[in-house]
């Protein structure tokens, strides 16, 4: 949580600030004045993590007062704001460390404040430190056809990871025209992402998590995808992509449920997730659609490197002819990374009923094996961005080949 004091004599722009502020989680307004002269005394009674300087009002006075905080509390990172860049650049020389153009934007502050080290952190200007800010890990769930268990998978990993008081997780409903994660859950939306697209402009914290439904039993946030078809045509990717970096802001997981298409919102999501959990079958229509998306993924650079695969139902009914796993390693030329046994009546029945696994059978196969998989991707001693984990080296061999 990042405490903020904030200094702007100008009631027209300190107000905005002041409500974009109050909007996002992770940020505590610690203090809020309206004279430059008091600021000194307000920043030593309040000993905020971050002191924020509107420039605009009298720049003469905001600049000498910017001096005078770097001298006084040399580590203390000064934000300005302001409309003329030569203002900026003069603050910025005598010791403030980040700017912000007027008008602020949100997700210009969201990012500037994510850059600001901790107070008193030894790190050089402008590095990011582990200890700033909790990164938020993004995971996009994508099936590899239709029924193959997509959902499924997205909301109970979404609910295995809100079990820890530590972590704040959402989950976005982006199969846009038939999707279920709302039948899984059972919960009453309110707002869908159509209704966030139709007040894109005005857009902000607040609103966003008006718009979420959250959980009871679990505590998982839910954006759910429209109602009416027709209003799949509101929502585009850059509207996603505004979306998306909020609640990154306020959540340390996004899990985000595709649809099979690899739409443009769909794409948009890939590139935003850390990690792609590509869910599929050992049977021969799942994996050649395995093998036809990593070929089509591949077009992007660094979209394949984050792809995990997840062979869902596996053992079902212990079917004659089902494919070896040895054998879709080979077929798809990429290790698989998780398995989730068949268990179809628990997840059916928990499906039906509009209940987790986590609730309605915790001791199932199934829900174990995603409660593990939840730990696999999110382990408590690594850090959320770090690398992938190395694959084995692609095979030449080929059995479509």
């Amino acid at each position: 949580m990042q405490r903020i004091a904030i200094v702007d004599p100008i009631d027209a722009t300190r107000e905005p600030l002041r409500n974009l502020l109050l909007g996002i989680d992770s940020v505590w307004l610690e203090a809020e004045c309206a004279r430059y002269e008091f600021f000194p005394d307000v920043i030593q009674q309040s000993s905020p993590d971050v002191a924020i300087v509107s420039l605009d009002a009298d720049r003469a006075k905001a600049i000498q007062l910017v001096t005078q905080i770097a001298a006084d509390s040399p580590d203390l990172p000064i934000l300005v704001v302001s409309s003329d860049h030569q203002s900026i650049l003069q603050a910025l020389q005598r010791g403030a460390k980040f700017f912000l153009t007027q008008p602020v934007v949100l997700e210009e502050l969201l990012a500037a404040l994510r850059r600001v080290p901790p107070r008193g952190a030894t790190a050089a200007f402008g590095k990011e430190t582990a200890a700033a800010t909790k990164s938020c890990q993004v995971i996009a769930v994508l099936g590899s056809r239709g029924g193959i268990g997509c959902t499924t998978v997205a909301v109970n990993l979404g609910c295995d990871l809100a079990r820890h008081e530590t972590n704040n997780v959402a989950l976005v409903d982006l199969d846009l025209a038939l999707g279920d994660a709302d039948v899984v859950l059972d919960p009453s939306p309110d707002h869908t992402l159509a209704d966030v697209a139709m007040n894109i402009e005005r857009l902000d914290m607040t609103f966003l998590r008006r718009s979420l439904v959250r959980h009871e039993g679990t505590g998982l946030s839910l954006l759910a995808h429209p109602v009416q078809m027709q209003d799949i045509g509101l929502i585009h990717e850059e509207h996603l992509q505004r979306v998306l970096n909020l609640l990154k802001a306020s959540y340390t997981h996004l899990i985000l449920d595709l649809s099979k298409g690899l739409t443009p919102t769909d794409l948009m999501a890939l590139r935003i997730a850390d990690i792609i959990l590509l869910v599929a079958q050992l049977e021969l229509s799942s994996i050649r659609n395995v093998v036809r998306m990593l070929l089509t993924l591949g077009a992007e650079e660094g979209l394949t490197d984050k792809i995990r695969i997840v062979m869902n139902r596996v053992g079902a009914d212990n079917v004659e002819g089902e494919i070896s796993l040895q054998k879709a390693e080979e077929t798809i030329g990429k290790p698989i990374f998780w398995q989730i046994p068949n268990d179809a009546r628990a997840v059916i029945s928990a499906r039906n009923n509009g209940v987790p696994l986590i609730l309605h059978a915790p001791k199932s196969k199934a829900h174990l094996s995603i409660l593990g998989l939840a730990d696999a991707l999110s382990p408590k001693d690594k850090d959320h961005n770090g690398p992938p984990a190395k694959e084995k080296p692609k095979k030449k061999a080929g059995w479509f080949r």
